[in-house]
Formats: C-alpha cells, structure tokens, sequence
C-alpha cells in the first residue's frame, strides 16, 4: 500500500546527518572502485573523473571546486536547506574518495568488476542523498532548478549532458573503458529507477 505522505513525519537532524554520511560513503565507494579501473560516470563527477585522467589532477579537489559556482543557484532557486545539504554531501564524497586511496588500495580490478559495483555502491548512496534532501551538486542542482522554473524534466537535462560527457569520453579514453564505463551508468541508473519511488518513503 502507497503511503500517506499527509501524514509522514520529518527526519529528525541526527536521522539526516547519519543518513546523509552513511550515503556519502556509498557514494565515495563507488567513485574510488571507478577510478580504480580507470572509468567514467555522468554527472559532475564523470566530468572530474576525465579531468583528472586527461590532467593529472586530484580528482577530489577537481570535483570540488567544479561544484562551487552551483551552491549558489541552489541557494537561490531551492532554500538554504537543499544548498547546505548538498555542500555537505560534495564536501563529504571529496574528502572520502580523497582517504579512501591509502586506506583501500585495488592494485587490480577487472573494469566489469569496477562497473557493477560502483553501479550498486553509488546507486544506493545517491538514493540515500535523495531521500534526505541532498545531492551531489553540479548536473543534477541545474536538472532540479529547470524542472522547476520551466517543467523540463530533469533526467533530460541530466541525459542530455552525459551523452554530451560520453561522447568526449570516446575520444580521451581507450574504447573499452568507454563501454565499461556504460555498464556502470546503465547499472546506477537502474537502481535509482527501480528504487526511487517517493510514496515509498513514509518519512520525509
């Protein structure tokens, strides 16, 4: 049976904060078993992930900083409480993936392997996010703020840009990784679409 969002409680602010860490986690997991074998994602993060290849770059830092310029729209078009949530969340996935790197060492990992399971890991992990209000910034805060303001749906906003990112992805990664890369996107995003259905959550 739907639940009854009339009657739904709040989270209380330690149900956030510890759904909000536990999320991240996830979602660094992910992102470090990824750029272990060398692939992509969609979203802000792919764009780091390709900078840090194609450059050299922390990726931590990259993802970072690329966010910034967003806190502000979320500010503006969605209140104070999606913006800092959401810098908490990128700010938490930076310093994480960033640890991860002495405490988790993948001297080897087939990219299949590496596709799946950064598939589930940060499929769960961005479907934690969305039930606690937060978001990995970038991409997905432009997708929210144009739904809003012109009804344009936001997984078109956010297809458009990875078909955009995979396409520049063909020419700066060898084939392979490009695909396997695929597989890991096809994988997160059929967990949040089998998983993320909002009169599931009683709680909001």
């Amino acid at each position: 049976m739907d639940a009854d969002l009339s009657t739904a409680r709040r989270y209380t602010a330690f149900e956030d904060v510890q759904g909000l860490m536990i999320a991240s986690a996830q979602a660094a997991l992910g992102i470090h078993l990824l750029r272990a074998a060398g692939l992509v994602t969609g979203g802000t993060a792919g764009t780091a992930l390709i900078l840090s290849y194609v450059f050299h770059w922390n990726f931590s830092v990259v993802f970072f900083a690329m966010n910034i310029p967003f806190f502000g729209f979320a500010w503006m078009a969605r209140g104070p409480v999606f913006c800092l949530k959401s810098l908490a969340t990128v700010a938490l996935v930076s310093l994480l993936a960033e640890a991860l790197k002495p405490l988790l060492h993948v001297d080897q990992i087939h990219p299949a392997a590496a596709a799946v399971l950064f598939g589930v890991s940060a499929g769960v992990g961005l479907l934690g996010l969305f039930r606690h209000s937060g978001s990995l910034g970038g991409v997905s805060i432009v997708a929210l703020i144009l739904q809003d303001k012109t009804g344009f749906r936001a997984g078109w906003t956010q297809l458009i840009h990875d078909l955009i990112l995979f396409t520049a992805a063909v020419f700066l990664l060898p084939p392979d990784r490009v695909l396997w890369s695929l597989l890991g996107a096809v994988i997160l995003n059929a967990v949040i679409t089998f998983n993320h259905r909002r009169d599931w959550y009683v709680v909001t």
